[in-house]
């Protein structure tokens, strides 16, 4: 899939872990592993707004578009 997640970096930078940001978002575990791990079909925007908010960051910074190659 071209639509990738850099939730990892983002929490790596920031210093906190993913069971903090769950606790922090109030979001389960498995739901955000999820995310991080680009298995995630969809993200609601709430989710999106409460990630932005704790990490300090802005959706790009979240997600990523890469073009798929030619065929």
């Amino acid at each position: 899939m071209p639509i990738g997640v850099t939730l990892d970096v983002l929490l790596q930078r920031r210093g906190m872990t993913l069971t903090e940001l769950s606790e922090r978002i109030d979001l389960t575990l498995a739901n955000l592993s999820i995310l991080k791990t680009g298995k995630a079909k969809a993200i609601r925007f709430s989710t999106l707004e409460a990630i932005c908010r704790e990490l300090n960051c802005q959706p790009g910074d979240l997600i990523n578009y890469s073009s798929p190659p030619p065929s």
